[in-house]
């Protein structure tokens, strides 16, 4: 199992565990953030008989454990029991540091905390939206990797109640108000039938898609998963829009970018690529806007 140090360990009664247990606090089972966060150390976990292993997750350089998990940990620490072995995590990499310190004193990070939005990406659709007006109050719009749901936060307020917006993600979303969510692998045929389920028989206006893979860095890999991903964001603004609804879909630029400017000049009656301010500069990131579907 990824992550998770699993040890057997003999002769501890069961009734010791649940008694000791049992008078413990636990965590609200409905809190957002219902996990303890061990940081910079290794942890690892035993379990006795009581046929529930702990499992701890790596991410950043620190341990994420859940609810049951973390209770044995904070009694197994108090007992000393000798059940916990701490040992030094390997130190982060020059380039993961300089991540996150970028990241904390990011202009746009720092804006989005403060006006309330889930993620900087939202002033890369703002920036756009400002120029091109592609939101407008009543239009049918479609948002493919939405989640944390920055994207469509913002154009939920711009398309109000007579508007209609569905998200589609990998990932879990919080609810936000006149969105309709479906989570889900947008290459599988099932979830792609609950999102066109969710659009229902009417055509849209406009396609968002900020769709990106899980990152290995490494080129020759990253950038096919993501040429892909647009692939599919165009092939599925074709079935959905409107004619003279628009697109815009997140590309990088690299191996296959050329192949899919020239396919959306095919189809779409004016194509142009923009690079947000919010786009980090060092990044490949850039954004496919096509306008006018069909009127070439």
């Amino acid at each position: 199992m990824p992550h998770a140090l699993h040890h057997h360990r003999r002769g501890a009664p069961r009734e010791l565990f649940q008694g000791l247990v049992s008078g413990l606090p636990i965590a609200d089972s409905h809190a957002y953030l219902d996990e303890l966060v061990v940081g910079e150390c290794a942890v690892e976990l035993g379990h006795h008989a009581v046929r529930e292993a702990g499992i701890a997750e790596t991410h950043q350089g620190m341990q994420r454990m859940g609810e049951t998990p973390q209770v044995l940990f904070l009694l197994f620490r108090k007992l000393h029991m000798g059940i916990i072995v701490a040992s030094p995590m390997p130190k982060r990499s020059k380039s993961s540091a300089r991540w996150l310190a970028e990241h904390a004193n990011d202009e746009f990070v720092k804006r989005a905390q403060r006006e309330g939005w889930r993620s900087r990406a939202v002033f890369k659709l703002q920036e756009i939206q400002e120029k091109e007006r592609l939101l407008r109050p009543g239009i049918r719009c479609v948002d493919l990797g939405a989640a944390p749901g920055g994207w469509s936060q913002y154009a939920a307020r711009l398309l109000g109640r007579s508007g209609h917006l569905v998200a589609t993600d990998i990932l879990s979303m919080e609810d936000i108000a006149g969105v309709s969510f479906v989570q889900g692998d947008f290459r599988d045929e099932g979830v792609l039938a609950q999102v066109l389920a969710a659009v229902g028989s009417e055509k849209v206006d406009l396609v968002l898609s900020d769709m990106a893979p899980n990152m290995a860095g490494i080129d020759a890999v990253d950038q096919p998963r993501s040429m892909y991903l647009a692939e599919l964001a165009l092939e599925f603004a074709d079935r959905v829009l409107v004619p003279g609804g628009d697109a815009l879909i997140k590309l990088f630029q690299g191996a296959g970018f050329d192949e899919i400017i020239r396919e959306a000049r095919r189809r779409y009656g004016r194509v142009v690529t923009k690079k947000p301010k919010a786009s980090r500069t060092r990044s490949p990131e850039i954004y496919l806007l096509a306008r006018q579907f069909g009127m070439v």
